[in-house]
């Protein structure tokens, strides 16, 4: 099956850039649903943006206007563009895809393991 791997978190300073990056680990043909979450220490896990496989984002309100989703379609990469980083964005960033198309058929609900993310103030 086809697994999602994240990449890129780390620390940075308030008010810096990261770029996440979540790839599949075989060829994703389509899929109906991308996007990232994050989970931060004691709290629930929560969407933080989404694309449909038309190109069409969705962001949570905390984060519009600093982050952008985006996907290679010739990879089938996502990427999470994060700028102007807060300390309450610290957290694990989670990858997820849902729907996806594979040499093997249809997969669902398919999630990374997380990469960490760390804003000091």
């Amino acid at each position: 099956q086809v697994q999602l791997v994240e990449s890129g978190g780390g620390l940075v300073q308030a008010g810096g850039s990261l770029r996440l990056s979540c790839a599949p680990s075989g060829r994703i043909f389509t899929f109906n649903i991308m996007g990232w979450y994050r989970q931060a220490p004691g709290k629930q896990r929560e969407l933080v943006a989404t694309i449909t496989g038309t190109g069409s984002p969705n962001y949570a309100d905390s984060v519009k206007g600093r982050f952008t989703i985006s996907t290679d379609n010739a990879k089938s990469t996502l990427y999470l563009q994060m700028t102007s980083l807060k300390g309450e964005d610290t957290a694990v960033y989670y990858c997820h895809a849902d729907r996806i198309g594979t040499v093997r058929g249809l997969q669902y609900e398919v999630w990374g393991q997380g990469t960490q993310v760390t804003v000091s103030s």
